[in-house]
């Protein structure tokens, strides 16, 4: 389990380091994610027809943060993690889900980040690395 834990961390500062340095050849487009590594709903690639079941959804509530991906949890394909992230690759928050979980919903609670651009991930055991970018 931990080799899973620290190939997410790492991949979520990778994703992270990759939008700042913006390498124009690994780009779908300018000023977006790398193509096959990171998938958002405005940019799914190969996984278009599974963005409503794979794209974090943010709720903001005050200081409190709700990540919840709408996937359906089964021991052969589940959400395997959700991380918060701010814009310089720290991670604020994450929490790891089992197969036998009923929903892939976790809540953080912020500090000082009003103003800020944070991000919310999912992993999907089979449809890879979702991102959400948003603003509190």
């Amino acid at each position: 389990m931990n080799d899973r834990r620290d190939f997410l961390k790492k991949s979520v500062l990778v994703a992270a380091g990759m939008v700042v340095a913006r390498p124009a050849s690994v780009l779908a487009l300018p000023g977006k994610f790398p193509a096959g590594i990171v998938y958002t709903k405005e940019n799914p690639g190969k996984w278009a027809k599974k963005t409503g079941s794979h794209a974090p959804e943010v709720k903001i509530e005050g200081k409190k943060v709700t990540i919840t991906t709408k996937h359906p949890m089964s021991r052969k394909h589940y959400i395997v993690r959700h991380t918060l992230v701010s814009a310089d690759g720290k991670v604020l928050g994450s929490k790891t889900f089992q197969p036998s979980d009923e929903k892939a919903i976790s809540t953080y609670e912020l500090s000082s980040t009003t103003g800020s651009k944070l991000y919310a991930t999912s992993f999907c055991n089979l449809h890879d690395f979702w991102l959400t970018e948003f603003n509190v």
